[in-house]
């Protein structure tokens, strides 16, 4: 085999392998994209439930002063 011809099998060898590792870096582009969502939604779920815990512990505060309002009322509260 002559020389030019070892020269021409070895680019296309490695333009056959650049383009594979090419294939393979936009599959994971496609991938980190999807974690990236992913990730996104999961933040925004975490951060709807903070507000869902401060508004259940709002909540919780007002009926604690009702229930102190109506144990003075009554006449209930410990001494």
């Amino acid at each position: 085999m002559s020389a030019d011809k070892r020269a021409e099998v070895s680019k296309n060898d490695i333009l056959e392998v650049a383009l594979e590792i090419q294939a393979t870096l936009v599959r994971h582009g496609y991938d980190l994209r999807e974690i990236k969502e992913r990730a996104r939604r999961i933040g925004t779920h975490f951060a709807g439930l903070g507000n869902q815990y401060a508004s259940l512990s709002n909540r919780l505060d007002r009926m604690d002063l009702r229930i102190e309002r109506i144990e003075r009322r009554l006449d209930l509260q410990d001494a």
